[in-house]
């Protein structure tokens, strides 16, 4: 497991905070909006650390769940709206899952890909 340095230990924490805050969104929808406001806040503290992929990974999720929001509520009168929302709601869950699991085992989000020239 990775070893967290001073610098990183209250980055570390904060993320913890904002996949909370993303999870008690369900219940009180605004603390969604509080997440990526602190995400973009303090978006320069992990330029260049393994929370960097974290803090991107929470930001798309918010952005993505918005388009998907705002898509379902504009087609819910002709029945289309129900399952983009059901799907958004499916997806946040798991977006909130995975990316605390791998913030919990200090792991990074986004791995670059190594290509071999062969392939």
């Amino acid at each position: 497991m990775r070893a967290l340095d001073s610098k990183d230990i209250a980055a570390y924490k904060l993320t913890h905070m904002v996949y909370a805050l993303q999870a008690i969104s369900f219940f009180f929808g605004v603390s969604l909006v509080v997440a990526v406001i602190i995400n973009y806040v303090k978006r320069n503290d992990v330029k260049g650390s393994w929370l960097e992929s974290h803090f991107k990974w929470q930001i798309r999720t918010f952005w993505y769940v918005l388009i998907l929001a705002v898509l379902g509520g504009l087609t819910i009168g002709i029945g289309l709206g129900l399952f983009i929302l059901s799907f958004a709601t499916i997806w946040l869950i798991y977006r909130i899952i995975k990316g605390w699991l791998y913030l919990y085992e200090k792991r990074e989000l986004y791995l670059k890909q190594q290509y071999n020239s062969a392939h």
